[in-house]
């Protein structure tokens, strides 16, 4: 009688034979198979970063020790409060544009994902990270037709490496205004107190009805006073206009509220809508036609061009389309810029995710790609992919998120975490003086637990340099995408990485 031992033995190496040979093709390490990650550990991470990210007086059950308290003053120059919030990413400036795409992800994501968010321990955790960002935001629409969307100095900040604890740069203040409009900030500002309204209903629905009520002040000044962001800063500057923003703020609301105007708006304006190849904090198009392709199966029928749309966009990076436009690495990454190309891939992933959810719940097999027909499963576990290869399935059998694995950068491009902390050394670290940590070959002294950095180039390759920050760069709208996309593979096992060798050398025993 053949060993219980030997069959499964047997099954298994049959399935590491045949793994192997799908993915010697894509150039993948050939001594692991990864068949799955703890996603749950993975989204834990994930929103912690958060917290390393926090500007203002920290509370209490701060979770990342090594930062304290900065920028107590911003707003002062206006008489004005603007402490809080986040930084976007390795520097000390806070911009409301990118900011508020972040919250409207990780809303997304509360919305989306929220009993598997809860199963996995994290929804108070993700609702905190949000309302850091939506106290910000709150604050900084001042009057109905005043939105701040800058603090700080990008020129200035940019020539210092230091702490945020530490900060002399001057915190200048950018705003937009009926006279000076910027309708991309004012529109993802709107969108991102609607997202947020529904993620804290039921849970603080005083909170709530003041989130929804602010959404709807800033899209009447985003719409009203229509302008580009470009007139209004330096940085973070538009490229797809402001339709984008505008629809995607009307598709949120009318989810928020249920305001039958809010859904006429879209249906009047679909003429905006194209296809776009990307998600981001700049195009929304793929993210509005995901959420009005949800109402289109749940009976709008009005909104059939952003189903379109959004399956020309996921046709346009899914492998085995005819119509494929976005290519993988040798390695099986979605690669669409070679500067910090992961926000593209989480972000594709949230709408991959949302979608393949909303045709399984309305019983639909999957999309035509051309003459190539893609199932929603097929679209789930392309996503499982992208996300396993952040996580350590790779040809550089290395992790993108710092703390997650045993291998993973060391040298981000940022300057809280590569400056020791100031409760190790609390002397000060002036503009020039943190230079000498930027240009040292060591780790950083913090580890940022959580930071998903901009990763590797197009040939899979990445060089963990502090100075390379289009590579090692985090930024939070990296990680709020990526909570989506992790969560909605919460219902995955995990199985532990297996090495040939352990296989191999595992003994033998007969069973009984």
């Amino acid at each position: 009688m053949v060993s219980g031992k030997i069959v499964w033995c047997l099954a298994l190496c049959c399935t590491l034979a045949m793994a192997l040979a799908s993915n010697s093709h894509a150039g993948l390490p050939l001594e692991v198979v990864d068949l799955s990650y703890d996603y749950k550990d993975a989204l834990g991470k994930a929103i912690l970063f958060f917290e390393g990210q926090r500007s203002g007086k920290l509370p209490a059950s701060q979770r990342v020790q090594w930062r304290g308290d900065s920028a107590l003053s911003d707003g002062k120059p206006d008489n004005v409060n603007l402490v809080g919030g986040y930084y976007d990413a390795g520097d000390n400036v806070k911009f409301v544009w990118p900011m508020a795409f972040t919250v409207t992800m990780l809303s997304w994501a509360a919305v989306e994902y929220r009993n598997e968010i809860y199963s996995a321990g994290e929804l108070n955790h993700l609702r905190t990270a949000i309302r850091w960002g939506t106290d910000f935001i709150l604050q900084s629409h001042t009057s109905p037709t005043t939105l701040y969307t800058q603090v700080g100095d990008g020129n200035t900040d940019h020539q210092c490496w230091e702490r945020p604890e530490d900060m002399d740069t001057p915190r200048t203040l950018y705003k937009i205004t009926s006279d000076s409009p910027g309708s991309e900030a004012a529109g993802e500002a709107a969108a991102a107190l609607s997202a947020a309204s529904i993620a804290f209903k039921g849970v603080d629905s005083n909170y709530s009805r003041t989130l929804l009520r602010k959404s709807k002040s800033l899209f009447k000044f985003a719409d009203k006073y229509r302008g580009t962001y470009n007139e209004s800063s330096p940085f973070y500057r538009s490229w797809s206009g402001y339709q984008d923003e505008l629809l995607w703020s009307a598709a949120w609301l009318y989810k928020a509220s249920g305001d039958i105007k809010y859904l006429n708006y879209v249906v009047r304006n679909q003429g905006w809508s194209e296809v776009a190849l990307e998600l981001s904090w700049d195009t929304k198009f793929p993210g509005a036609q995901t959420l009005l392709a949800k109402e289109f199966y749940g009976g709008e029928k009005d909104l059939s061009k952003y189903v379109t749309d959004v399956e020309s966009f996921i046709c346009s990076l899914m492998p085995g389309s005819s119509s494929l436009q976005i290519k993988t690495t040798a390695g099986g990454l979605l690669y669409l810029r070679d500067s910090s190309n992961l926000q593209y891939v989480t972000s594709s992933c949230m709408v991959l995710s949302v979608y393949s959810k909303t045709l399984m719940s309305s019983n639909i097999d999957g999309i035509q790609c051309g003459s190539a027909y893609i199932s929603a499963s097929q679209i789930k576990s392309f996503v499982k992919s992208q996300v396993n290869y952040i996580l350590g399935n790779n040809p550089m059998s290395m992790s993108y998120m710092v703390g997650f694995g045993s291998k993973y950068p060391m040298q981000l491009h940022h300057r809280g975490s590569s400056i020791p902390s100031i409760y190790n050394q609390p002397s000060k670290v002036g503009c020039g003086d943190g230079w000498s940590y930027f240009s040292s070959n060591n780790p950083n002294p913090n580890e940022h637990v959580g930071a998903i950095v901009g990763g590797p180039d197009s040939n899979d390759q990445f060089n963990d340099q502090r100075s390379d920050f289009s590579r090692t760069e985090p930024t939070t709208y990296i990680n709020a995408a990526f909570v989506g996309a992790v969560a909605a593979l919460l219902d995955e096992t995990k199985q532990e990485p297996l090495h040939i060798n352990t296989i191999i050398n595992t003994p033998m025993v007969d069973s009984v």
